[in-house]
């Protein structure tokens, strides 16, 4: 073990005075909804107080690593915009922040709680499955009552052992969490669990003690189900003589009142909800609320004004139920507030899906579905009948609400052709004004006049866009051609 000028080197690297959060993801697969949301309130804690955020890879459970996982960790953070003021990429003044590239300090740290009567050696065999979990049950260890001489001969000679929490078997713990208040546990319910594995490796319930403290963490957020074990936590901190941050536990985002998330049960990730179409954006500010009542009846707000009013006192106790529709909701809301040059860039590819080709104008059919998408990947369903009209029914000619049939439709399609053909000038205000001295002309309503040229023009019932729209788009030759097939179809 180090001698202590060396723990009181490792103790004065420690930065204070600031609060510092930490969002520390293992890399073991995709963003869920939940990771998210603890990544954003670890985030919005440290913005809201001028503080640090700090990104920290938990990698120490090597089994369930999966290749490519901190890549997403960072692409997601970066579109989201959750920026980290520490990390593997960036550095910092505690570095290293991948945990496996710090193995050697939870070592010394394990021993310096060993000689201070807060751990021990274990020798007994156990599955790895039992190592892995960290906790091996609440029968009393043999090796818990072993001398310190014993227990250091028989790692002299080469025996395998795991560093197990010495846990008291009398009295009570107590610890404050900022959501659920204060909570005491009997020792007697705790486990002696596992700080260091017979690879040397930490498990998760120490690393985090240890990493936390050395890196200055003031508030420490997570899910609720590790509220069972933040009791070990306070009694590591204890043995050690370290200050305990804030514990921040927020509860499960659920997909049902019963069910939790589960991407094996078909729930979303971040990457899957921007693939079917939502923006970053609306995904963040939705996420945000799930578990978070800012108080007040206005829900959208952008990540600046998330930093200015982010508080612990609006986190529930309660889960949070994902809905997805209510986030269709915030996604149309986004989508309508963006200015019609960006919605056209952010819908170009989705049009493009449907929308092939070039001679129709991407930025003029956007302008026809901003108001009337909800999420983007709902774009190219709307728009198949730009390059190739569908053969539909002529039953679609028969409306009730305008009082159009097959005869009627067929009248006006035949008087609005010649009108057209006589345009020199083919955009929305000579096409609305031919198809308004039509309307004049035969003494009827507008719709009358315009349901059947946009069933002749789209060859659907529900479109982006009316008539004058759509036929603009189209172009004058293509509108004609499409008219010229509806007067053959109703005749």
């Amino acid at each position: 073990m180090k001698d202590s000028k060396w723990f009181a080197e490792m103790e004065a690297r420690i930065p204070k005075g600031k609060v510092r959060t930490r969002f520390a993801p293992s890399p073991t697969g995709y963003m869920h909804v939940g990771n998210l949301r603890t990544a954003l309130y670890t985030y919005l804690i440290a913005r809201h107080a001028d503080g640090t955020f700090i990104l920290r890879i938990e990698d120490t459970d090597q089994g369930r690593l999966v290749e490519g996982a901190v890549d997403v960790i960072y692409k997601t953070l970066a579109e989201c915009r959750i920026d980290h003021d520490e990390g593997p990429d960036v550095g910092g003044p505690v570095a290293p922040y991948i945990q496996t590239e710090r193995r050697p300090l939870y070592k010394e740290y394990a021993e310096l709680l060993m000689d201070r009567g807060h751990a021990y050696r274990c020798f007994c065999e156990k599955t790895e499955s039992e190592e892995d979990s960290g906790e091996f049950g609440r029968a009393d260890d043999p090796c818990r009552g072993m001398s310190r001489e014993e227990s250091d001969a028989k790692a002299s000679s080469g025996a395998p052992y795991v560093i197990r929490q010495r846990i008291p078997h009398e009295g009570t713990t107590t610890f404050h969490d900022e959501i659920f208040g204060d909570i005491t546990v009997e020792n007697s319910s705790l486990d002696d669990q596992v700080l260091i594995k017979r690879d040397g490796l930490p498990t998760y319930n120490f690393a985090n003690v240890v990493d936390d403290h050395l890196m200055g963490i003031t508030h420490v957020v997570r899910g609720s189900e590790y509220l069972s074990s933040a009791p070990k936590y306070n009694l590591l901190y204890e043995g050690f003589g370290w200050d305990i941050p804030k514990y921040v536990h927020c509860s499960p985002v659920m997909r049902d009142a019963h069910n939790k998330m589960s991407k094996r049960h078909g729930d979303p990730s971040y990457e899957d909800l921007i693939a079917q179409g939502f923006l970053t954006d609306a995904v963040l500010n939705y996420v945000a609320l799930l578990g978070w009542n800012p108080k007040g009846e206005r829900e959208i707000f952008s990540l600046d004004e998330l930093k200015e009013i982010f508080d612990l006192s609006g986190v529930s106790k309660s889960p949070a139920i994902f809905d997805i529709e209510k986030l269709r909701y915030f996604n149309s809301e986004y989508i309508r507030a963006m200015s019609p040059e960006r919605f056209a860039e952010v819908a170009e590819p989705y049009i493009r899906q449907a929308v092939k080709n070039p001679a129709y104008d991407a930025a003029a059919i956007a302008a026809l579905l901003q108001q009337r998408t909800e999420v983007l990947t709902d774009i190219p369903e709307k728009l198949d009948f730009f390059d190739a009209l569908p053969d539909y029914d002529t039953e679609l000619f028969v409306h009730k609400k305008s009082k159009t049939d097959r005869e009627s439709s067929l009248e006006v399609l035949k008087a609005m052709k010649p009108l057209f053909e006589a345009l020199d000038v083919w955009d929305d205000e000579h096409i609305l004004a031919a198809m308004t001295s039509l309307v004049e002309k035969m003494e009827t309503k507008n719709a009358k006049v315009m349901w059947p040229v946009r069933i002749a023009a789209a060859g659907k019932a529900v479109t982006p866009g009316g008539a004058v729209e759509i036929c603009r788009i189209l172009g004058k030759a293509e509108t004609l051609r499409r008219l010229d097939i509806a007067i053959e179809k109703l005749s």
